[in-house]
């Protein structure tokens, strides 16, 4: 009797591969190392990709359209502030610098620097792919039951945290 193949289902530790490209085509992101995640266990994977995996063996691919809304949010422009150079730290004055920022209920979330002239810097809250159409192409690479302190945690032992942003 031939042997069935695994599918990707909950507690099972899933070793994927994939891009990330913008609707109009641009690629944001690639990683060609296999990531591992535990598939159900709020790993950090956009439940609209994961949905998408859920009964697919290894070696299968999946093309998946996420939305704004499925993704990373609407860009929200009330997460944007353009201030006079001089009243920003000197050592944040660069594209790309990080800023924690906290609101007055003790709510943080970092801002970066995304635009700087000689008169004026701008910080944004958003994340980089909010109001993006995006394409996930993932590839399964491999997968195996999840013990019970990676199904806790959420990722693979072997593995570091899934950060697919």
């Amino acid at each position: 009797m031939p042997k069935v193949k695994e599918t990707v289902q909950a507690n099972r530790a899933i070793f994927i591969t994939y891009t990330i490209v913008e609707k109009n085509g641009d690629l944001l992101e690639q990683n060609d190392i296999p990531i591992g995640y535990i598939h159900g266990c709020d790993s950090g994977l956009l439940p609209v990709v994961e949905k998408e995996l859920e009964g697919k063996k290894v070696g299968d691919k999946v093309e998946v359209l996420v939305s704004p809304e499925d993704g990373f949010g609407a860009y929200d422009d009330d997460l944007t502030h353009t201030d006079d150079i001089e009243n920003v730290p000197e050592q944040v004055r660069y594209v790309g610098a990080e800023v924690q920022m906290q609101n007055d209920k003790g709510d943080t979330r970092t801002f970066k620097v995304s635009h700087m002239d000689d008169e004026q810097l701008t910080i944004d809250g958003n994340h980089p792919y909010a109001g993006k159409t995006l394409i996930y192409t993932v590839r399964i690479e491999s997968m195996r039951p999840a013990t019970p302190v990676e199904v806790e945690k959420g990722r693979p032992e072997d593995v570091g945290p899934i950060t697919i942003n």
